[in-house]
């Protein structure tokens, strides 16, 4: 089973960033950001074949995974959307790479869209799972239908003391249910999800998966930090830059949106496909797809 290896490291705002680099320094730069509970192992086939069309794929840990690190032991342990989206931005000026394809999904996809919305000009083409990705925090109190709320469990879950008790305690354990909950019709193996786990034990990972959590629904105060960027995220603002959206029909986490929901939001051009039999993690479930999607923003950039 391949592994994304090397690994580089640079310092990026207020991380060291670990991430895999692939294919051709000159070639149209590619970002590939993973989600929670994986790790960049969900881009294990995509990168390969995004490289082999010229591509420059970067893949990074994101806050509070793998090798990443904060900086500084001073710094708030935030999982916030607006810390996502500031570190992508910050690993895009210490790369020294102007303007790239931006691709993701849950978190990733999440800090893939902050920078699209806020930051265009960075941005040569998105691909977004679950379509428009920026929380509205002021709306998170507003109960879904039942038969929605019950798959956010595991949110719920981490509000409680109980809950960041049991990640805590078994970190593997819950994260392998979330795969299995998520993605039903995928079949992965042992030696798959432990390749990923190896993540989870970054000493951070349990204080940022929570205040995210939490944070999301307004529950705690976010990092000082960032406050002007949640106050730009709190507007709604509109995606500009040409986009592909996609659901899973399968997803256990978010049941697939007709494209009319999130149209509003995007204002460029934009493309919402559905995707049978594909749960919550795409890239790692359908590869390919993912990567044909990745190519054709990168043939309009």
């Amino acid at each position: 089973m391949n592994r994304l290896e090397p690994l580089q490291h640079v310092d990026a705002g207020v991380l060291n960033i670990a991430y895999h680099a692939a294919g051709p320094t000159e070639g149209p730069p590619v970002l590939l950001m993973h989600g929670f509970p994986y790790d960049i192992h969900a881009y294990a086939e995509v990168v390969p074949r995004l490289a082999a069309q010229g591509c420059r794929v970067i893949v990074p840990y994101l806050r509070g995974f793998g090798p990443t690190r904060f900086l500084s032991a001073a710094t708030p342990r935030s999982g916030e959307q607006a810390a996502l989206g500031a570190d992508l931005l910050a690993l895009l000026d210490a790369l020294q790479i102007p303007r790239a394809v931006l691709a993701g999904y849950d978190w990733g996809g999440r800090a893939a869209c902050v920078v699209a919305a806020l930051w265009p000009e960075r941005c040569a083409g998105l691909v977004s799972f679950n379509s428009y990705n920026i929380q509205d925090i002021a709306r998170a109190m507003v109960p879904d239908r039942p038969e929605n709320e019950h798959r956010l469990w595991y949110q719920y879950y981490f509000h409680s003391e109980r809950g960041e008790r049991g990640l805590a305690q078994d970190r593997r354990g819950v994260c392998r249910l979330l795969w299995q909950l998520w993605s039903p019709t995928w079949a992965f193996d042992d030696a798959t999800f432990e390749r990923s786990a190896l993540a989870f034990d970054n000493p951070d990972f349990v204080a940022v998966a929570i205040q995210s959590y939490r944070h999301r629904f307004g529950l705690v105060p976010g990092d000082p930090a960032y406050a002007a960027i949640e106050a730009r995220l709190a507007l709604q603002p509109t995606i500009t830059v040409p986009t592909l959206t996609f659901d899973g029909i399968d997803d256990g986490v978010r049941p697939p949106a007709d494209a009319s929901q999130h149209g509003h939001r995007f204002t460029g051009p934009r493309e919402h496909r559905w995707v049978p039999g594909v749960g919550h993690n795409m890239p790692q479930e359908v590869p390919a797809m993912f990567a044909d999607a990745v190519m054709e923003m990168v043939r309009r950039r």
